[in-house]
């Protein structure tokens, strides 16, 4: 069985780049202690500063799935949602052959 990783970005609204990393943040701190959960980080575009990237590592889909229901999740995606300049789009999907961290 296949690892599931995902890679994406969000935008926030002019000004709010750093409010939107400072909430992923928050939610990596959360998520890190789901199962499942191998990597979940936060990264910044210095070419755009209200770009965030997420990537992460999953045991299974289905742990991933499953963080969403870890307490304070769901807030802090509330939190981030109005600030977002656009629907967030669906990131890449991967599967994880291997590596180090994942392994």
């Amino acid at each position: 069985m296949h690892k599931y990783g995902l890679h994406g970005k969000l935008t926030a609204k002019n000004g709010q780049g750093d409010e939107l990393a400072q909430i992923l943040l928050e939610a990596a701190k959360l998520v890190s202690t789901a199962k499942g959960c191998l990597i979940y980080m936060i990264s910044k575009d210095e070419a755009n500063p209200e770009s965030v990237w997420i990537t992460e590592a999953w045991e299974s889909e289905l742990d991933h799935d499953n963080s969403l229901s870890v307490p304070g999740v769901r807030e802090l995606i509330g939190k981030a949602m109005p600030i977002l300049d656009g629907a967030p789009q669906k990131g890449q999907e991967l599967k994880i052959l291997g590596g180090l961290g994942v392994d």
